[in-house]
């Protein structure tokens, strides 16, 4: 989608009100980390608080994405929604929504959400009303703290992602973040990665994909490429979009089974990869849990002992990635 920012910082929160599946999705200040563990249990109430958008500064250039929820004038703005379904608006710098959009990888809108323990990812792709409100069957699945991302590039301005917390009420407990590990199983699919990332530059990830033990020469495209690459850091989620080498149809990128990144990490910490990819009519996700550099004191708690390798099937094509 584009290349990301670097150098790390924390955003300050706000707080809204918006509907989601489980209840209201109420959201909250980003403050609390993905390590606290305990139980959350949100207040399911509809009384709205106008959002105060953080005040963006010279710091601000050198942040992550999705680390603000306004950002060079742009402000993302909750709405509230029926039961079962997601809706936000993007206000301008004249304070009106945005009706148009740029289309970037194939999409004027990419809302990518994740739990804050970075489980349950989902990458959708919302309808956008004449009156500037995106709408979208809801993406968070059960009960828990989640953070959007909205990345978009309005018509006549800069690419952004902004980010903002939701709460869906309801008991959840935190699910450990998986131990590192090179290789991803999804519905028969192995993703094996190669590359290490490095704090404070580019580097080269290769994700490779293979099918009971063969290669898959045959990837589809998906939003103009080979593979989709999203990188959220643990604690603050900073939002890593890594772009790819090459794209279908340029005479020199094979459609697998080697898919290549470029991400620009900005920071010694983990980090957890969602690789999406197409083949036969399905996009399924590959996700990975990896470490760059040496880890602050403060985000040193020990990831979960290896297990199962983690990914996503999402089932038929749209589903999740519509």
């Amino acid at each position: 989608m584009r290349t990301v920012t670097r150098l790390a910082g924390f955003a300050a929160g706000l707080v809204a009100v918006f509907g989601a599946t489980y209840g209201v999705a109420r959201v909250i200040d980003p403050a609390p980390a993905a390590e606290s563990g305990r139980d959350v249990a949100a207040t399911p109430t509809r009384d709205a608080v106008t959002p105060a958008p953080e005040v963006r500064d010279e710091a601000a250039d050198r942040l992550p994405g999705g680390l603000l929820v306004s950002d060079r004038g742009y402000t993302l703005e909750p709405v509230d929604a029926p039961a079962g379904e997601f809706a936000f608006r993007i206000a301008g710098p004249d304070g009106r929504p945005v009706t148009r959009y740029d289309v970037a990888h194939d999409r004027q809108m990419h809302l990518i959400v994740a739990r804050r323990d970075l489980s349950g990812f989902r990458h959708v792709h919302p309808d956008l009303a004449p009156d500037g409100t995106w709408r979208v069957d809801t993406p968070l699945a059960g009960p828990g703290q989640w953070r959007a991302f909205a990345d978009f590039a309005p018509t006549g301005g800069e690419p952004l992602t902004l980010g903002v917390d939701v709460t869906v009420p309801g008991e959840s407990t935190e699910t450990p973040l998986p131990a590192p590990a090179t290789s991803a199983t999804v519905d028969g699919y192995t993703v094996t990665l190669t590359g290490a990332p490095q704090p404070g530059r580019t580097s080269p990830l290769t994700l490779t994909v293979s099918r009971d033990g063969r290669p898959v020469t045959d990837l589809e495209p998906y939003l103009g490429a080979y593979g989709h690459l999203v990188a959220l850091r643990r604690g603050d989620l900073a939002y890593l979009h890594v772009h790819p080498d090459g794209t279908p149809g340029d005479g020199r990128t094979r459609p697998g089974p080697a898919v290549t990144f470029f991400a620009d990490i900005p920071s010694a910490g983990s980090y957890r990869l969602y690789l999406d990819f197409q083949h036969g009519g399905r996009v399924r996700t590959a996700e990975f849990t990896v470490v760059a550099g040496a880890v602050p004191a403060g985000n040193a708690s020990t990831p979960a002992s290896p297990g199962p390798s983690g990914g996503t099937d999402h089932g038929t094509p749209g589903h999740g990635h519509d």
